[in-house]
């Protein structure tokens, strides 16, 4: 078998209405329904190549050799991809990213929408978006939601083949901004995947997931009417809702750092003055602070004013993962 290679770049995705828990861990399905957006300028890079001369897959993220759970949740994938493709040859994967990864800033999700897409088109298979939407969500779920653009919604299903994500509106349909800001860049000690699994023995997500319909309905027309106000009603009760599920779960999950609930004070002083902004944060202590594109600069500035805050990342609304010719 001839060397195939195929690079790839995705997105990481900030969840408006979250995804945490799943009822089919294996497959990744999730108890509810999520809404997010692309993030345009962070990105993941991905190289795949297949060997024939390689014994084993490998892996190398950011320069260093990576080994344990992270190269087995690749290999199933390139497993998957392998499998499809009717070969067995053996991969190298080379990934980077311009972003903190493992800090609540979706580098899973982009690291396998972009694996996912340079795995099957260097094993020379032609996945649809769907088809690819549903190969990323099984290394991780979110990833799901970086293979469409802009605004995308992730549906439930209930089996391998209808759980997937697909954009509700494009990167173009509403010039939001995510001033991320960066209060610790240190790996989290209990990774995301882990924490579906706590999910459950929270007694709180039940109400949670009972209530997730509602919110999607709200957020999605929010989104598609650009209505700010109801969108960060509905934004920050989700991030609460998803926060307190993981601060009551066993054992608790805590996240936040006094540099979080510093911005998320401000943030909430500011939207009662009048600026259109608000907050939601993903598993880790970064704080995701969404705002119009025009009062983007200036959210970043007084972001930077806060004691904790290391740095801000800024990213509008990202386009779908994308193969590097």
């Amino acid at each position: 078998m001839p060397n195939l290679t195929a690079t790839a770049t995705a997105h990481p995705n900030i969840a408006f209405i979250k995804y945490w828990g799943n009822s089919d861990e294996a497959l990744r399905l999730p108890v509810n329904g999520s809404i997010s957006m692309n993030l345009d300028n962070l990105f993941t890079r991905t190289c795949v190549t297949f060997n024939s001369d390689l014994i084993a897959d490998s892996l190398t993220i950011n320069g260093k050799v990576a080994r344990g759970p992270a190269l087995i949740r690749v290999s199933k994938i390139l497993d998957l991809v392998r499998h499809q493709a009717g070969q067995t040859g053996r991969a190298a994967v080379v990934s980077s990213n311009n972003f903190p990864i493992g800090a609540g800033i979706a580098s899973s999700a982009a690291a396998f929408a972009a694996l996912a897409l340079a795995a099957s088109a260097a094993a020379g298979l032609d996945l649809n978006e769907q088809s690819l939407s549903r190969l990323a969500r099984r290394g991780s779920g979110s990833a799901c939601r970086s293979i469409p653009g802009g605004f995308v919604e992730w549906q439930i299903g209930s089996s391998e083949t209808d759980s997937y994500a697909f954009s509700i509106a494009s990167s173009k349909h509403w010039s939001l901004v995510d001033c991320v800001a960066v209060v610790s860049q240190i790996h989290k000690t209990t990774g995301s995947s882990e924490g579906h699994g706590l999910a459950a023995s929270s007694p709180l997500q039940n109400a949670r997931v009972a209530d997730a319909n509602r919110r999607l309905d709200l957020c999605r027309q929010a989104i598609l009417t650009k209505d700010f106000a109801a969108f960060a009603e509905v934004v920050e009760l989700d991030c609460n809702m998803m926060h307190a599920v993981m601060q009551t779960s066993s054992p608790a999950l805590l996240y936040w750092q006094p540099g979080t609930l510093a911005v998320m004070q401000a943030v909430t002083a500011w939207r009662a003055a009048g600026q259109a902004v608000c907050y939601t944060i993903d598993a880790g202590p970064n704080v995701h602070v969404i705002c119009l594109a025009d009062f983007a600069k200036q959210v970043q500035l007084k972001l930077a004013e806060i004691i904790g805050v290391e740095k801000v990342l800024v990213a509008g609304v990202g386009g779908p993962a994308r193969l590097e010719i």
